[in-house]
């Protein structure tokens, strides 16, 4: 079956080395905690803050071993008002074998703001 598997990180500046750095981090955990392959993943949707310009985070997706040919897609978030800043989030549409409940979502740096509950 189809799951969403979601992710978030932040960096401390924007800078191209650093967002696809951070960006490879998350999605790999994501994909080892949740045990998927990229040829388990139907694709990725990554989203940015408004203050990430430096680089498209989906560029370091594209240059995983084996992850080429995954569907990336990057986009800005919503400008609101007390949002966190420099984030970087992932929604990775994947096939896996575990209820709902179990799929592991992964929050990182000071992103685990965002979703305390699902932290581990």
């Amino acid at each position: 079956m189809i799951r969403g598997l979601r992710g978030a990180i932040t960096v401390t500046a924007d800078e191209a080395e650093q967002v696809w750095q951070e960006t490879a981090k998350l999605v790999a955990k994501m994909a080892a905690a949740n045990q998927v392959t990229a040829e388990d993943i139907t694709s990725v949707i990554i989203s940015t803050t408004p203050d990430i310009t430096s680089a498209f985070p989906a560029r370091a997706v594209r240059l995983m071993e084996g992850w080429q040919y995954v569907p990336v897609m990057c986009m800005h978030e919503m400008n609101v008002e007390q949002a966190l800043p420099l984030c970087i989030r992932v929604l990775m549409h994947a096939e896996v074998q575990v209820a709902q409940a179990e799929v592991q979502h992964i929050y990182l740096n000071d992103a685990i703001k965002l979703r305390p509950d699902l932290v581990k």
